[in-house]
């Protein structure tokens, strides 16, 4: 806006510059028209009265003089210092004769004569504050060449200085002067503004990363403005703990309370079934599908409550630096045996410097669904790579397999609740143990969920030549 403003002021005072030395030029050559019936009069020019002649033109500022060179020819001589106006002493002509020599006026009398045209000088007091536009008009007579010499201050007319740059007026200097001010104290305001929300922002981490077991927002708010909002931030913290507390109680409750009938109808089941006969096909198939019920219910149970956990610890867990290739190591380590005994091979390189930042527990649960989905897939006599390198700012996390691979319609879907394409009576592996369980479709979905808590995102694609490839990317934590 200031840069527009000043474009607009500055070609509304080029107009204004051009209207006052035009203004100036056009009263230059109306005092000569004036002074041309005088001066070619046929009994010849009052010589004694032109002083007083050019004082009825004269004002308090500007400075008029009158040159004569007798004869119309170009060679006809010198000119003559006929008068002035202030009026000058005869002590003070040789001076004035003087300074219009050096800023060249006198050598372009014979020229104005010559072309019988207008000349425009303009040139500096020897103070160097006040500009003089100096017009030098012929006036043709009988008697020969007169030259009407009129100088004017150019802060004669409508106070401007004209022969400078529209920044360098005074007007605008101290319009500049009050602009940078302000903004200085509007930088200076954003400045406390920005610090106070950066200390704001730093509480508000340090309470999410857990190093902070109070509601320190009121205590540390060092910004009066902030103190509302910083209570409702600590109420909204004690909240946030509370509800992951009762995620974790019901979550203990739920499963004690779908346990205990459960493990009475497992109980009841068995002396049903060594009451029935044998060829009885039908009694024992339903008894065979009452225990998978119950089989499954026990898994969902349990799947449930690991996820009431999980979720409760994204809620309230503090965030801790953690070496993702120490943490990878260690997943691997306890899944050697069971990738020993089906004879998968593992393929790992792993760069150091990969810290992040999240919960505990929430990145080894990713690891471990996704390791465990790899070996479920791979044939006896497979391989199982596992890449983990840093990029600038950005963690990667690549596990590839060597099995069927997704369905190129479904690929997009693994990462659903409840979706699984694993074969009934899989064995599954948890925490390098294999037992024989239907599946749920959480363990994908809990991954992609606690990946994005974390900031990070995850992707699978198919392989070529077959094999499917899980990549994940996180923040790097410095």
């Amino acid at each position: 806006m200031p840069i527009v403003l000043y474009g607009q002021f500055e070609a509304a005072d080029t107009q204004r510059r051009e209207l006052v030395s035009r203004g100036i030029q056009q009263r230059s050559w109306l005092i000569a028209q004036a002074l041309a019936p005088i001066l070619n009069r046929p009994e010849g020019p009052p010589h004694k009265s032109l002083n007083a002649e050019l004082q009825r033109f004269n004002d308090e500022r500007t400075l008029l003089k009158l040159m004569f060179r007798p004869g119309n020819s170009p060679s006809s001589g010198n000119f003559y210092y006929i008068a002035s106006a202030p009026e000058s002493r005869l002590d003070q002509i040789g001076a004035e004769l003087e300074g219009l020599a050096d800023r060249g006026i006198l050598r372009q009398l014979s020229e104005s004569c010559a072309w019988d045209r207008p000349i425009d000088i303009r040139y500096r007091q020897p103070d160097g504050h006040e500009e003089i536009m100096t017009s030098v008009l012929p006036i043709q007579s009988r008697w020969g060449c007169w030259v009407l010499i009129s100088a004017h201050p150019t802060t004669e007319f409508l106070n401007i200085s004209i022969g400078r740059s529209y920044w360098q007026t005074r007007e605008i200097r101290i319009a500049a002067a009050i602009y940078f001010a302000f903004a200085l104290l509007a930088i200076l305001i954003a400045l406390s503004v920005w610090r106070s929300l950066h200390h704001f922002r730093k509480v508000a981490r340090e309470i999410r990363q857990g190093r902070m077991t109070e509601y320190s927002f009121t205590d540390r708010n060092i910004v009066p403005e902030l103190t509302s909002v910083a209570t409702d931030f600590d109420h909204l913290v004690r909240d946030l703990r509370n509800i992951a507390q009762d995620i974790r109680q019901t979550a203990e409750d739920n499963a004690h309370s779908f346990k205990g009938p459960l493990s009475t109808i497992q109980a009841s089941l068995e002396p049903i079934r060594r009451i029935l006969p044998e060829d009885n096909p039908r009694a024992n198939r339903a008894v065979g599908l009452i225990e998978a019920s119950l089989s499954r219910l026990n898994m969902l149970v349990n799947s449930t409550q690991r996820l009431d956990f999980n979720t409760a610890d994204m809620i309230d867990a503090p965030r801790l630096q953690i070496d993702l290739t120490r943490l990878v190591a260690d997943v691997l380590l306890r899944y050697r045996e069971i990738m020993t005994e089906r004879n998968i091979r593992l393929i790992r390189m792993l760069e150091e410097d990969a810290t992040i930042r999240a919960a505990h527990g929430v990145v080894d649960i990713v690891f471990e669904n996704i390791l465990d989905n790899a070996i479920s897939f791979s044939s006896p006599g497979g391989t199982i790579a596992v890449y983990l390198f840093r990029e600038a700012d950005r963690i990667h996390l690549h596990v590839d397999d060597e099995g069927p691979g997704i369905d190129p319609r479904k690929i997009e879907h693994i990462f659903d609740r409840y979706f699984s394409q694993r074969p009934k009576g899989s064995r599954q592996i948890v925490a390098g143990a294999q037992q024989s369980a239907n599946h749920a479709g959480l363990g994908l979905w809990i991954v992609r969920r606690n990946i994005e808590a974390i900031g990070g995102s995850i992707s699978a694609v198919n392989r070529i030549g077959g094999g499917l490839s899980i990549r994940i990317v996180l923040p790097y934590a410095r």
